[in-house]
């Protein structure tokens, strides 16, 4: 089997980890106390819904992305896969600042664009090989 793709894989397995760890410190001051305002009041309360609808984003179209690297480490990687792999994560990590970090859909949208077709070329990677083969 091919483990070229697992690093990808595991970057982005990362990121959903890291994303959980700021949404637990963003609760932390409405949840424990912890970093509570003088006025009880959170100082991430803006942050935080962000960082959450951000997280459940790791779980929709990145199935997509686990499931067809997963298929090729099987079939055989490529220059390509990898390379749309990396292309992938790269925009998920930019998805994810301008996510939390702005209220900017657009551009959001755009970068997703570029998630959406990273994902879509795995797939036509994949499906190339597969025919290749039968």
């Amino acid at each position: 089997m091919d483990t070229a793709l697992l690093l990808p894989m595991t970057a982005h397995v990362a990121l959903a980890a890291l994303l959980y760890v700021l949404l637990t410190v963003a609760r932390a001051p409405a949840i424990w106390g912890i970093g509570r305002r003088a006025d009880g009041s959170n100082p991430f309360a803006s942050l935080e819904p962000r960082i959450g609808a951000n997280l459940s984003n790791q779980f929709e179209w990145p199935l997509f992305f686990h499931v067809a690297c997963v298929l090729l480490m099987l079939l055989g990687t490529s220059a390509m896969a990898i390379a749309l792999a990396w292309l992938f994560v790269g925009g998920r990590l930019l998805h994810s600042a301008v996510q939390i970090l702005t209220t900017n859909v657009r551009l959001r949208g755009l970068v997703f664009t570029v998630n959406f077709l990273a994902v879509l070329g795995l797939w036509g990677v994949l499906l190339v090989m597969a025919l290749a083969r039968a």
